[in-house]
């Protein structure tokens, strides 16, 4: 699906993200990508685990090289649509699950080092010669260096609408379908701007005590089932639930950068709920076959 969506897909602003289905809606592969994801690494990190009882270097080091590849094709796939958004969620869920599975941390620390490398020379190669950029990345990638930057000098007319629409709602907020200021995508990546706006400070702190109380009761979950495939894939979905919550809402007051990432459950989408459900809908049958093996 990921391949065919970039020759058959609809496109909506620049980006081949979706399928269009007469009388139906859209579909958003890579939203279903990340169930697959995590379902397929719990359980290589399991049968990898129980095969190396104490894997060597050179074991782990296999490994990890078969994992990449198989993080890479969906993610290079992904990335090509463009939604940069997507593939860092994959990238979350395989370092939080590989963490998770009790691996080295020399690898963890490899994979910062090498990512700081990597980022310094697109950040030094943006600055000193644009158009080589440009011609190397493509405009895409250019636009989407632009609006980090944009993050970090508080500018961009997305984060300063948003700041605007969240600052002048005070505490009970402006009402009900009534943002004072208009700004792209808020039904999606600044929908908890929209809600911040329509209900204040008092509304946006009761979002806030919910989605903690939500997440306190998931990863209460954990502890509940012995089997270690089953807490490999919760930690998983755990953690692309807690990146998302914390960057979508960080995002749209500033303290992180737009990467175009949704709120799980607020944020319109169809594929989007879905793929969520599907995932909680994961965490339940675990959690219900637990207290049935234990009773």
């Amino acid at each position: 699906m990921l391949i065919l969506v970039l020759f058959l897909g609809t496109e909506v602003n620049n980006a081949k993200c979706w399928f269009r289905i007469p009388y139906v809606g859209t579909i958003q592969p890579s939203e279903f990508m990340k169930v697959f994801l995590i379902i397929i690494l719990a359980k290589l990190i399991n049968d990898f685990n129980e095969k190396y009882v104490n894997p060597s270097i050179m074991d782990e080091f296999k490994f990890l090289l078969k994992i990449l590849v198989l993080v890479f094709i969906p993610s290079a796939l992904t990335f090509i649509e463009p939604d940069t958004g997507a593939v860092i969620i994959y990238l979350i869920i395989t370092f939080a699950m590989l963490f998770i599975g009790g691996f080295r941390k020399r690898w963890f620390i490899s994979i910062l080092i090498i990512g700081i490398i990597l980022g310094g020379s697109f950040i030094g190669l943006y600055f000193l010669n644009q158009d080589l950029f440009i011609d190397i990345f493509g405009t895409s990638f250019f636009y989407r260096m632009d609006r980090i930057l944009n993050w970090s000098n508080s500018s961009g007319m997305q984060l300063s609408n948003s700041l605007i629409a969240i600052g002048s709602a005070g505490l009970f907020g402006h009402g009900i379908n009534n943002v004072p200021i208009y700004f792209p995508e808020m039904q999606t990546d600044f929908i908890f701007t929209v809600f911040s706006s329509c209900f204040g400070l008092i509304g946006a702190v009761f979002l806030i005590i919910l989605i903690i109380y939500f997440d306190i009761n998931l990863i209460g979950m954990v502890s509940k089932t012995t089997n270690m495939t089953d807490k490999y894939m919760i930690g998983g979905i755990i953690a692309v639930l807690l990146f998302q919550q914390i960057q979508n809402i960080s995002m749209t007051i500033g303290l992180l950068p737009i990467m175009g990432i949704t709120l799980p459950f607020i944020s319109y989408g169809g594929s989007s709920l879905l793929s969520y459900m599907i995932l909680v809908g994961l965490i339940f049958n675990v959690s219900n076959e637990s207290m049935r093996f234990t009773n």
